[in-house]
Order: structure tokens, then sequence, then C-alpha cells
């Protein structure tokens, strides 16, 4: 139980960081559980160690409606990430988890895919504000894996990848995915077409389509992705686009 107000803690914790980054070699750090201490404080721990890139675990609730479901606006959600980030110092390395993207995806992928146009067209999470400070993740030690406490539903984890390795914001990979559940192939393949059309976090998104069982979105103007189960969208996909990588309710042309 750290008191992160005491300057010799706030000393001492920056002089170890100094030490992971100087001497260790490691250049970016994680805050877990950062609402469990002031952005103030993690702004001193930013300055003063100066990593390459700093992310933020800021895992609060959405809102929900009375069917269990979240709202379709989740505008004070994504704003509790974007204030973080701003208090911490925006043009500098500090970024969030985009928590809001994860707990909307989750129930998009499971016929609502609708969702993912929010009430201003754009992208209902982080990444439709700030994409460059949004880390986007379909699952991690916490949401899924042994603790499962808010698992991505585990027959559509690729539609998840699909989304996130093609959208702006900065995605992250799971282990647990990638090295067990022998998605390693599936993923690599859309790493290497991000990697490949250099789509980056400020990517320019064009939602095309977002229904039940159909979201269609162009990135850059380089790369088309499906999610859902509907296969009559040939008449969407502009000439010249071809697929390059599909699986189960997902495609990338």
């Amino acid at each position: 139980d750290i008191d992160h107000l005491n300057p010799r803690v706030q000393k001492e914790l920056v002089e170890w960081l100094n030490w992971l980054r100087t001497d260790v070699g490691f250049d970016g750090w994680r805050f877990d559980f950062a609402k469990g201490y002031s952005a103030d404080v993690a702004k001193i721990y930013v300055d003063r160690s100066e990593p390459s890139f700093a992310v933020a675990e800021i895992w609060t609730s959405l809102a929900y409606g009375g069917d269990g479901k979240p709202n379709l606006n989740q505008d004070p959600h994504r704003q509790e990430l974007v204030n973080w980030v701003n208090k911490v110092g925006g043009s500098g390395p500090a970024t969030t988890f985009d928590f809001t993207t994860k707990g909307i995806l989750n129930v998009a992928v499971e016929g609502e895919l609708w969702r993912l146009r929010g009430t201003d067209g754009k992208a209902p999470g982080m990444i439709g504000w700030w994409p460059a400070k949004a880390v986007t993740f379909v699952d991690n030690h916490d949401t899924g894996s042994t603790q499962h406490m808010w698992p991505f539903p585990s027959d559509r984890v690729m539609q998840g990848y699909a989304y996130i390795l093609t959208h702006p914001g900065t995605p992250c990979i799971f282990y647990d995915h990638f090295f067990d559940w022998g998605l390693k192939e599936e993923i690599d393949r859309l790493v290497s077409i991000r990697t490949r059309q250099g789509i980056h976090s400020e990517g320019k998104l064009q939602i095309m389509e977002a229904d039940a069982d159909l979201y269609l979105a162009e990135i850059d103007g380089k790369v088309i992705v499906k999610l859902g189960p509907r296969y009559d969208v040939g008449h969407l996909i502009p000439e010249g686009f071809k697929v390059i990588a599909h699986g189960n309710d997902y495609a990338v042309w």
C-alpha cells in the first residue's frame, strides 16, 4: 500500500525507474491500477524517468442499460481515458489501454456489430477520439487467461484481432492467444498486413457499413476489413481490392 504523495516514495520510485531504463534496458512503463493514484503523480514518474512509452491501466465500468448491455453512448468512459493522458502530458509518451473499445467489441461481435459505429459516425472507443494515445487489445491477463474477469467471446477472438490490427490505435497481442490458442499464424498474417500497408496509430478510418451482421471499414484507403457472417458484400468493395486474409466471420482486402 504505497503512499504516492510521499516525497521519499516518489524520489525512490523515480530512481528505480531510471535504473530500470539506464542499467537494465527497459524503455517503457505499464502503470498498473492507474486509477488508484492521481494522474499528477503518474506525470511525476513519466517526466522524471523519460520513458519512450508509457501505458496506463484505467479499468472502470462502462455505462449499462436495463438489458445489461453497454449503452451506445460511452463518451464519459472514454473521456476518463482522454483526461488521464491530458493530465500526464498529451505531447509526451503517455497512453492508456482502450477499455472502451474492448468493452464495446466484446458485445458487438455477438451479433450487434452496429455498435462499432458511434453516434458521431466514428469508432465508439477511445480510438474514435484520440487514436494516437489509445492502446487497443482483445484480452489481457485480467480479462482473460485464468482470471477470466471480462473475457472476449472465445469463438470470436480473431474477429477482435481483425478489428484492432487493421484499425487506428496501438494494438497489442495477448500472449495466451498467440502462443497457447493456436492463433499465431492468423495473427501473424494480420500483423504483416498492417506493417506492409503502413497502417499506424493515427490512420484514417472510414466506416462503410455497421449493421447487426456486418461491419465494414476502410483504413487509409489501403485496407478494408469485414466482420460478421454476411457474405454478400462484393458490391461494397471498391474495384482493385482483393482478399488477402480471412477466417471465421472476418475478411481483409
